[in-house]
């Protein structure tokens, strides 16, 4: 039987810290405290410490000096700001991906869509919704073959995913936006990259006006 591949404990501590602030079990301006982590997640200080460290290049917290740890507040500016930048880098990720998408990818992609529901009414299971669109975009990040532009989109895409989680209950129907994943990745198959731009493009535009709308 093969091994799991080891995920060292700094990687595992990251990331499940990471969730509690997307999520905002741990919300905007909340006091992040060593020592409870280390508690809750059976961890030492060092991996702990070394996953803060690299929570606040991603500017989801702030170490203060003298002050304390805290999560990163929010505001519309942040979201117009985010925007601006997602709906050209992941455009043009949308555009490579058309280009360099594997086998692999385009598989993993439709097994995602097949998980999202054409049709759904309130009240919806978000969680769902959320990780489903995670996914997809991830994949999408993941075939345009570019590192850089990965990790990139992957800090502007979780800081964007933290803003929506304060205004999910209030959208409305979010399921016809999530839907134009499936003709970005008809795009994508047909490698057709300059549509694929402007269909992902045209998907973080509604989806931009639709948290607008609800703050």
């Amino acid at each position: 039987m093969a091994r799991k591949p080891y995920t060292p404990l700094s990687e595992q501590a990251y990331w499940k810290i990471r969730h509690k602030i997307i999520t905002l079990e741990l919300p905007p301006g909340a006091v992040v405290r060593e020592g409870d982590l280390m508690e809750e997640l059976s961890m030492g200080r060092t991996p702990i410490r070394e996953a803060l460290h690299r929570l606040a290049r991603d500017r989801l917290i702030e170490i203060v000096p003298r002050r304390g740890i805290f999560v990163s507040q929010t505001s519309i500016t942040d979201l117009q700001r985010l925007f601006e930048l997602r709906v050209v880098l992941e455009g043009f990720a949308a555009r490579l991906a058309a280009e360099r998408a594997t086998d692999d990818h385009l598989h993993r992609m439709e097994t995602t869509l097949a998980e999202l529901p054409h049709e759904a009414k309130p009240p919806y299971d978000y969680e769902q919704l959320v990780r489903l669109d995670r996914a997809f975009h991830n994949l999408i990040y993941e075939a345009s073959d570019n590192s850089f532009l990965q990790d990139t989109l992957t800090t502007l895409y979780a800081l964007s995913q933290r803003i929506w989680y304060q205004f999910l209950n209030h959208m409305g129907d979010v399921v016809p936006a999530l839907g134009k994943h499936r003709a970005i990745c008809r795009a994508i198959k047909e490698r057709n990259g300059e549509l694929a731009e402007q269909l992902l493009q045209e998907h973080i535009r509604e989806f931009h006006e639709m948290i607008k709308a609800a703050m």
